[in-house]
This record gives structure tokens, sequence and C-alpha cells, in this order.
């Protein structure tokens, strides 16, 4: 109940920011929320459970395609349907399939570790592109997605992208409070004593295999729905915007934020979404040829050296410096193990020894 409340007043205070944001700042609040939920789902399965994945971007490709194919459905085969019963039926259909592909991407997990399961995610992301054009998902086009305009009773007070934020907002706030619950819980013990020792969590009556399956199921629901908010907001859902170079941006999040942290998670979310832009900004300051140069390149630079400060300085990430700037009275958290920095730590590196 705490964990629901304290996700309810955070979702609240990022509705109220929106008031202070332009349209475009509320478009790219809205395209964090939607990276801030597949981040947490990837955080967690790599920070509990210490399985890489660097596919999440396919999963969230499969949310929205669900979200898009589920709700175009209603509102056809309804046309009086509301739109609150579309976007219902379009968030179960991302859940139902990026779930769906969740459970076997774990059932191959309980089976394969370390630089195996990376491949197999990685074959996913770069496969992409031709599943869409042999399956009926519109190839380079995509898919088109409703569009859900401002209700008359606010159509005075905001504008559509800030609609589109507080939607973006509420659905990350619906998937990523679960994770919250399964972290703190029982199933979150259990994940970190797979990670920590198969063996003795299989002695211990905990089953591996199980485990693992259903952590990367509960990993892929979240990103889903992440994919559905992008959906929400671009009314598209194509290919070419769950690629490679974005899937790796979810796992530079992940690392930067704090492997194991939901509000890492956020962080990374945030980051990722707004120093491209602020890079693209910069770059239109300079001459026209060191653009032309720097586009697309000096992205790639910045990120790659913000991960690798950030592994060698912090390999907590900022959310493990932020929960110990106000740890500076001697007590028992003084001399007690941190439980953010050594699951980081060892879940980075029980994920990257053999890549």
């Amino acid at each position: 109940m705490r964990t629901t409340l304290r996700a309810a007043l955070i979702a609240l205070v990022a509705i109220a920011a929106t008031f202070g944001l332009d349209p475009f700042r509320n478009y790219q609040l809205a395209t964090a929320a939607g990276v801030f939920a597949a981040v947490a789902g990837l955080t967690v399965l790599v920070g509990l459970t210490g399985q890489l994945s660097l596919g999440h971007a396919v999963l969230m490709a499969a949310g929205g395609y669900g979200y898009a194919a589920a709700a175009t459905a209603v509102e056809d085969a309804a046309p009086g349907a509301g739109p609150a019963v579309v976007l219902v039926a379009g968030l179960g259909g991302a859940a139902a399939a990026s779930g769906a592909l969740g459970l076997l991407l774990g059932l191959a997990a309980a089976r394969l570790r370390g630089p195996y399961l990376a491949g197999l995610t990685l074959a996913l992301v770069i496969a992409l592109p031709s599943a869409a054009n042999v399956l009926p998902l519109g190839g380079d086009q995509g898919l088109p997605a409703p569009f859900f305009p401002v209700p008359e009773a606010l159509s005075a007070l905001i504008a559509v992208e800030q609609w589109h934020a507080w939607l973006a907002i509420a659905i990350a706030a619906v998937a990523v409070t679960p994770l919250a619950v399964i972290r703190g819980g029982r199933a979150g013990l259990r994940m970190r004593a797979v990670l920590d020792d198969e063996t003795a969590a299989g002695l211990s009556g905990v089953d591996p295999a199980l485990v693992k399956t259903g952590a990367f199921a509960a990993s892929a629901i979240p990103a889903g729905l992440g994919g559905a908010v992008l959906a929400v907001a671009t009314q598209q859902v194509t290919p070419g915007g769950y690629g490679l170079g974005f899937s790796l941006l979810l796992v530079v999040a992940a690392v930067v934020g704090g492997l194991g942290s939901i509000g890492g998670a956020a962080i990374g979310a945030v980051l990722v979404v707004v120093l491209p832009w602020l890079i693209d900004t910069a770059a239109e300051a300079v001459p026209a040829e060191l653009g032309r140069r720097l586009d697309g390149n000096l992205a790639v630079l910045l990120f790659g050296a913000v991960v690798i400060a950030v592994v060698l300085a912090r390999p907590d990430g900022v959310a493990g410096l932020l929960n110990r700037l106000p740890r500076r009275r001697p007590s028992t958290d003084d001399t007690a193990p941190s439980n953010h920095a050594p699951l980081s730590t060892t879940a980075l590196s029980k994920s990257t020894k053999l890549l």
C-alpha cells in the first residue's frame, strides 16, 4: 500500500509539472515516461537476476504493435466505444503481446546465460525490420495508432501534448509500480538468491529456471506498456524506431541510473531522451561543416564516455551516489553494506564478464 501511495504521489507531482512545460517539453516528458517503463523492467531484470538483455527495444516494439492492433480493432468494431475503452483495450493488447514474447525469452533465458542470452536478444533486434516485412505489421511504414484528443472538459485548459503527457505518466506509473512491489517482496528475494548463487538457491527450495523465466516476463510487460506510451504520443509504430541503437540506449539508461534501482531508471530515461536533444541543439551553433561531421557521432561518443565513466567511478550508478549522500552519521547504516551498490556491481560483473 505504501508503495502504491508513493507512486500515485510521484505521478501527481509529474502531472502538475506539465503545466510549467511547453508543448515540445511535454512531448519529451511523454517519451521519457515510455522509456522509463522499459528501463525499469530492464534494470530489475539485470540488477536482480543478472540476465543481460540487449533486445528490450523489441519488447517495446511488441507492446507498441499490440497496442496499435488492439486499439484499432476495437475502434473499428465498435465505433461508439469511448476513448477510455479503446485505450484500455490497446494497453491490454500491449501487455499481452510483450508478455508473451517475454515469456518465450524467459524460457530461453532459463537455459542460456552470459553472451548466449545477450546474443539471442540482440538477434531479435536485428531481425525486427525483416519480421515487420514478413508479418502483417505494415512493413517499414508500420501501423497507425488511434489519436486521443483532449477531453472536452479539459480542451480549454491544456494542449494535446500535455494530455498525452498525462496519459504517459499514468501508464508508466501503472507499469512500474508492480516492479517496485516485486523488488521489495519475496519475489525480489528469490531473484537476489539466484543472482548470488543458483546452486545454493536451488538447495533452499528456489527454482532458478522458474525465477529467471518469471523475471523476464515481469520485465517485458512494462517494456510493452512503454511501447504503448510511445504509440500514444506519436500515433504510429514503426520498426525503425526500435533499432539496435535505441535498444543499447536502454542499457545505457539502466547502467547510468543504477542497476536494480527504479529511481535510477527514471534518471537514466530522462538522460537518454534529453541528452540527444541537447547535443543536436549544440551542434546547430557550430559551423555547418563541423555540425555535419558531429551529427550522429557526438551522441554516441558522449554516451560511451558516460557509461565508461559511470562503470569505473560509480558501478552502482547515479542512484547509488544519491543513496549514499545523506548517510554520513555513524550508525549501523555506515557499517552495513548498501542494498544497491553490491547488487548493481555484482549484476553488472556477472552479466558482462563473458562479453
